[in-house]
């Protein structure tokens, strides 16, 4: 029992030398938030165009939630590999006027799906018929939407 609540002093200890790993308020003007957005965009459009697999998070093919793992992970944000259901339950909430904040992810269908906002236009996934791409907010999308949840801005400072 001693042995248990040394380590846990121990971590908690470390966790605040340590300090934040990330932040979930820098606003979008923000030169962080800017940073971040052109690395998270770069690693979007390498792995762009790449067969849909199910299950698969890379580096030749993804799922919807393998795609937006791996984003995060080439990006800097590690997170566990999990589904868009998961991904929605432990990810921020997103502000109704923040919903379309390019790098915001995007669920559909019930939590079936996902992908990472672009612009109040247009949203990168892996779509099951042509692999991963950049859509479009049309009318079939649109439709479809559940929420919005913020990816985790990793701390640039250090």
């Amino acid at each position: 029992m001693k042995k248990l609540a040394f380590l846990i002093l121990l971590c908690m200890f470390i966790h605040c030398l340590a300090g934040p790993a990330v932040s979930e308020t820098i606003g979008i003007d923000a030169p962080e938030y800017r940073v971040f957005w052109d690395r998270l965009r770069t690693t979007i459009e390498r792995h762009l165009h790449r067969p849909y697999v199910w299950g698969s998070s890379g580096l030749k093919s993804f799922d919807c939630s393998g795609f937006i793992w791996r984003v995060m992970k080439d990006s800097g944000v590690l997170i566990k590999r999990t589904t868009a259901r998961k991904f929605y339950l432990s990810l921020p909430a997103v502000e109704q006027d923040q919903e379309y904040r390019p790098g915001n992810i995007v669920f559909f269908d019930d939590l079936k799906h996902c992908g990472i906002v672009s612009n109040e236009q247009k949203f990168y996934h892996a779509r099951s018929s042509i692999g991963t791409t950049l859509d479009s907010f049309n009318s079939y999308w649109d439709q479809k939407v559940f929420g919005f949840r913020a990816i985790p801005v990793p701390d640039i400072s250090r």
